[in-house]
């Protein structure tokens, strides 16, 4: 039986993917959300799972090693984009989308730990924009956007943020297994995101178009995959005890 995989379309998720068809793994698309459940209810067998939902099934999934999303700094692909300066949104309405549950934790964090604001309402994403005070925009989305967004002139990087405040990079996602993966599966899959790693580099220093679906040139690809780690280390573990420990301040009944 074929390795199920989430496939999430962020480009910061691409690397990963690049030689696992080749092996025969099965690429299931899905929105960053929707991975837990997915490995929970056996419909996957691993994928990127965002940061919140490892932290709060923690006894459900097992690493694929140490691979992981995480920004040194800027993101790129979790922008607030505010009409006024963020010190000021005290009693606004900011739009979030669904598919971002660690990127809504975060930003929830950084305003109220960090600049002690609180909004007066978190909303739809999709209610319109003319109705709200900020919105998060996350992953390509985010990428598209990156010059700004009419209306909003003010923007803030939630992974340059968290790095301005805590000295730590941020990790969003990491590569989780279900705990009855075989063996056999977890090494060819452990391989496959080593190698895909590599060969997708090679082939972006040889890539000459823009890559017109993020309105972006191969160098701006270059420099937000320079941007991103994806293995753990010692600052990325800190970075996870932090962010949890952030997480329990504001709700110890978030779990």
């Amino acid at each position: 039986m074929a390795i199920r995989v989430a496939r999430i379309p962020y480009l910061g998720c691409e690397p990963f993917y690049y030689d696992m068809e080749r092996r025969g793994i099965e690429l299931r698309n899905m929105a960053p959300n929707l991975t837990a459940s997915a490995l929970l209810n056996g419909d996957i067998d691993s994928g990127p799972v965002p940061l919140t939902d490892c932290i709060r099934l923690e006894q459900g999934f097992q690493p694929v090693s140490g691979f992981c999303i995480a920004a040194v700094s800027n993101s790129g692909t979790s922008v607030l984009h505010s009409k006024e300066p963020i010190t000021d949104l005290n009693g606004s309405r900011i739009a979030l989308p669904d598919e971002a549950s660690t990127s809504r934790s975060l930003l929830r964090i950084l305003l109220t730990l960090k600049h002690q604001v609180e909004p007066g309402a978190y909303v739809d994403l999709q209610d319109g924009q003319d109705s709200h005070d900020a919105l998060l925009l996350v992953g390509n989305q985010s990428l598209r956007q990156r010059r700004g967004v009419r209306g909003f002139p003010h923007k803030y990087d939630l992974g340059q943020e968290w790095r301005e405040w805590t000295g730590l990079p941020f990790v969003f996602s990491r590569w989780m297994a279900r705990t009855d993966m075989d063996r056999t599966d977890a090494s060819i899959l452990e391989d496959a995101l080593y190698v895909g790693q590599e060969e997708w580099l090679n082939n972006l220093y040889r890539m000459s178009g823009p890559r017109n679906d993020l309105l972006m040139l191969p160098r701006d690809v270059l420099e937000h995959h320079q941007s991103l780690r994806f293995y753990m280390g010692v600052t990325e573990q800190k970075a996870i005890e932090l962010f949890n420990e952030y997480l329990n301040r504001l709700d110890p009944d978030w779990k």
